[in-house]
């Protein structure tokens, strides 16, 4: 992106902050007139000395060294300011832009986030917006200070000699141009820099989640040598980018080095010719080298600026990604549900390789009926389950809930609405009771605990070692398969939704835990609507309709004993489970 673009998208940022923002280049101002004022007073004292000595009296050296010292306890405050508050400022900016792509994060659809890895995800709203700290507190105040350091040594310069003081500022920008080449390879290597890290993440991400595959396969090498290979490119792309800033810093020292052999040769042939006095020469040798630090200052902050840059321009990729399933304007919230779902002429596929998962769907579920959904792996079972909720929106068609077009209803009270127990439980990182408790945030201990016993999750919860405040470790890992399903299943009873979809929610128990999950499961959905994906169907006898997808449509439909007579792909799969069990997804 180009870098207008991209201050155009960062500035907004600052709206929060002009009064801190305006102190902050105040006070920039200030420590900027206090270091420009030494060479004046040297050159005055020199003058002063070499012209009329007598008149140099203590009281005068005192009063001037007086009014420096005021000066420097100003330019201390001020610099403590612009070192305090400007890079809170700074910090208060990008936690502002992270809060923001936090946000939009949790506005996007499961295509999103089918498409890109975590580890991108986490470096974009962490480690890139670290350096905008720096950024949003040092690029306003470095630009301002430059352009009044670089103003006011002209204005002076040019009165001890303008010849020389044009040939200077004439090199300026050839500096600039020469350097120009070189900063634009570094703001490169350290987009791929930034890139590579995500990249990075994701790895040790894999790695860590996946730590018991790995150790169960004995592939502790193979990944070792998989984060070697990712490692040593990562070195790589770090060698390039030194290599550009050395080269970068060293162009700055070649042209440092030739505007001081300018001022030396020029400015000896001016005092030579007598168009220049010693005390000038002295004084505007110091201008100069102010106004070389500065600029030396401004082209090393461009590293800075750089990678400020490239933190924003990652940002805004994220911030970028569509929203796909939002409110529609007027949308209206959900209230009184009964219960009864209606897909009319319904299909869907995937935005990213197009291929048809459901072509023209309809169907009509009654409040409190229970559904079966039955069929082949790559059926659409899933995926019909997920549009309800509006995890993905329809190709075709529409979906009603209660006679309402789901799209006319606000997100929120739709899916409050909507319990989901899905077959790979997720619990949070923290205790049994505040896994629960996500299912109605509000709810009192007494709510929390009888949705525990709803679930059939009480009576091993208080033989945890902690009873309810037992850390469950990240991502449950410290519970069984089954204590995990009931504890999500509690959750769910706490929502108390009004329709209710059952993902394969026993597919990975074994017959114990599927027992007593399916008693939780049959407490949960009676009186609502639900809608059941069936891993082994002879959990689903009780389901008051079976739908059976296959090739993207529904091919079959009804109870269990008419479909048996029918004997078609219902009768097929029942007798294959019978025979040996049968994997759907």
């Amino acid at each position: 992106m180009k870098t207008g673009t991209l201050l155009k998208r960062f500035l907004p940022y600052y709206r929060k902050y002009t009064w801190i923002m305006v102190m902050d280049l105040f006070c920039a101002a200030l420590t900027t007139i206090c270091e420009l004022v030494l060479p004046l007073i040297l050159r005055y004292i020199t003058n002063v000395g070499m012209n009329d000595l007598q008149s140099l009296t203590l009281r005068m050296i005192f009063t001037i060294g007086g009014i420096y010292f005021a000066l420097r306890i100003i330019d201390g405050m001020a610099s403590f300011y612009m070192a305090y508050t400007g890079h809170v400022m700074g910090a208060a900016i990008e936690t502002d832009m992270r809060e923001d792509a936090f946000a939009h994060l949790q506005k996007l659809s499961d295509n999103y986030f089918n498409n890109t890895k975590v580890g991108q995800i986490m470096s974009r709203i962490t480690s890139d917006l670290f350096d905008v700290t720096e950024f949003a507190h040092h690029c306003p105040e470095e630009f301002f200070i430059a352009f009044l350091k670089a103003a006011v040594s002209f204005v002076i310069l040019a009165q001890v000699n303008l010849l020389l003081t044009v040939i200077l500022f004439l090199l300026i920008p050839v500096m600039a141009v020469s350097c120009t080449w070189f900063n634009l390879q570094v703001r490169k290597a350290f987009k791929r820099q930034r890139n590579h890290i995500g990249e990075l993440n994701a790895r040790i991400e894999d790695n860590l989640l996946g730590n018991k595959v790995v150790r169960a396969f004995a592939n502790e090498a193979i990944e070792m040598d998989k984060f070697n290979r990712d490692n040593q490119e990562f070195l790589k792309i770090k060698r390039q980018t030194y290599k550009y800033m050395a080269a970068f810093q060293n162009t700055i020292r070649i042209f440092d080095g030739l505007m001081y052999v300018v001022v030396i040769v020029a400015g000896g042939i001016f005092m030579i010719n007598g168009r220049i006095a010693p005390a000038d020469l002295v004084a505007y040798t110091l201008y100069v080298t102010t106004l070389l630090a500065t600029i030396r200052r401004i082209i090393e902050f461009a590293e800075q600026f750089q990678r400020g840059m490239t933190g924003i321009e990652r940002f805004t990729e994220l911030m970028d990604a569509s929203v796909d399933i939002f409110d529609e304007e007027g949308a209206i919230p959900l209230t009184d549900v009964k219960g009864q779902i209606t897909f009319r002429n319904v299909s869907f596929e995937y935005p990213d390789d197009h291929t048809p998962v459901l072509s023209h769907i309809s169907l009509t579920i009654q409040p409190g009926e229970k559904v079966a959904l039955v069929g082949p792996s790559g059926g659409g079972k899933t995926t019909l389950c997920s549009l309800i909720p509006r995890f993905y929106d329809p190709t075709e068609g529409e979906i009603l809930l209660d006679d309402q077009n789901i799209r006319h209803l606000t997100l929120q009270s739709l899916r409050e609405n909507i319990g989901v127990v899905q077959q790979d439980v997720y619990l949070f990182s923290g205790t049994v009771y505040e896994n629960i408790a996500y299912g109605k945030p509000e709810a009192s201990w007494e709510e929390v605990i009888e949705a525990a016993k709803l679930a059939g999750a009480h009576e091993f919860i208080i033989e945890l070692k902690d009873g309810y405040d037992t850390f469950v470790g990240e991502r449950g890992v410290k519970l069984s398969g089954g204590q995990k399903q009931r504890i999500s299943i509690a959750r769910v009873f706490l929502k108390a939704p009004q329709v209710l979809l059952l993902d394969e929610a026993t597919a990975a128990l074994d017959n114990e835990s599927e027992h007593l999950v399916s008693a939780s499961l049959d407490k949960l959905a009676a009186g609502r609507t639900t809608l059941t994906i069936a891993h082994r169907l002879t959990t689903i006898h009780g389901a008051d309709r079976i739908l059976v997808l296959s090739g993207n449509q529904i091919v079959e439909e009804g109870s269990h004993e008419t479909l048996m007579k029918k004997k078609g792909i219902y009768y097929q799969l029942y007798t294959s489970a019978d025979l040996g069990g049968m994997q759907t997804s």
